[in-house]
């Protein structure tokens, strides 16, 4: 079975955007558009792991994430958070509460998305389709 990721972004083509990138690695993903629905699927579509934009109306990436994580249902889901801004407090933030990895989206290759997500995965323990090439940070 392959990997399953959730793509919680509030803007359609961006989220759109991700999910193309990921289908080049034959990588299965589901988007939900903006926080709310990102919670619900994290429930239904029981990802592998999930990409979440932080800057979102209500509830915003932190809420997720906190919503998330807090339930013991999606709890061990990793989550990476994805941004444009470079705040250093967003990152410190997102870690805390138990984010797994926090990319700024200015300097996410998206032919490397794939490959990141699977490091991630391997790191986790999680079964991966195929070895990363990149680092996580």
């Amino acid at each position: 079975m392959g990997i399953k990721v959730l793509i919680i972004e509030d803007e359609l083509l961006v989220g759109r955007m991700y999910q193309k990138a990921l289908e080049f690695d034959a990588i299965d993903s589901e988007l939900a558009v903006g926080g709310r629905e990102g919670i619900e699927k994290s429930k239904t579509f029981k990802p592998d792991i999930i990409l979440c934009d932080i800057m979102m109306p209500e509830p915003d990436g932190i809420d997720v994430l906190d919503t998330i994580k807090k339930d013991p249902e999606t709890s061990g889901i990793p989550i990476v958070m994805f941004t444009n801004l470079s705040g250093k407090h967003d990152a410190e933030l997102a870690m805390s509460k138990g984010a797994t990895d926090y990319w700024m989206k200015k300097d996410s290759d998206l032919k490397e998305l794939g490959g990141r997500i699977k490091k991630i995965l391997n790191l986790e323990g999680e079964t991966s389709t195929g070895k990363a090439q990149m680092k996580t940070s």
